[in-house]
Parts: structure tokens; sequence; C-alpha cells
């Protein structure tokens, strides 16, 4: 009767400790995704900003010529 309790405590260890490891893993692919969607947003929101300043420093040139003629 040890004997079997023995084997059926380390059995259910050696399970539990595969299944946090594969949660573990998927848990690690799914903050991947969501990394790399964080860097696109960055991207896309640079490119954003920087077509801002560059409208924004046209219109400053243009009012800055009509200005000084």
């Amino acid at each position: 009767m040890e004997w079997t309790q023995f084997i059926i405590f380390i059995g259910s260890f050696v399970g539990l400790f595969f299944w946090n490891r594969s949660e573990s893993r998927a848990d690690i692919r799914h903050m991947e995704t969501i990394i790399s969607a964080i860097q696109t947003e960055m991207k896309d929101f640079h490119g954003r900003l920087e077509k801002q300043d560059m409208e924004f420093r046209m219109r400053f040139l243009a009012i800055e010529e009509r200005r000084g003629k």
C-alpha cells in the first residue's frame, strides 16, 4: 500500500510538472504575440507623427515665405 501511494504521488507530481511547463510555454507565445502587436503599433504611430511634423513644418515654411515677400 505504501508503494502504491508513493507511485501515485510521483506520477501526479510529474504530470503537474509537465502541465505547468506546457502552460508556461503557451503564456510565453501569447506574450510574444502581444509584444509584436505593440511594436507594430509603435511603428505606425511614429510614422504618423513624422507625417504630422512634416505637414506642420511645410505650413510654417509657407507662412514664413508669405511674410517675407
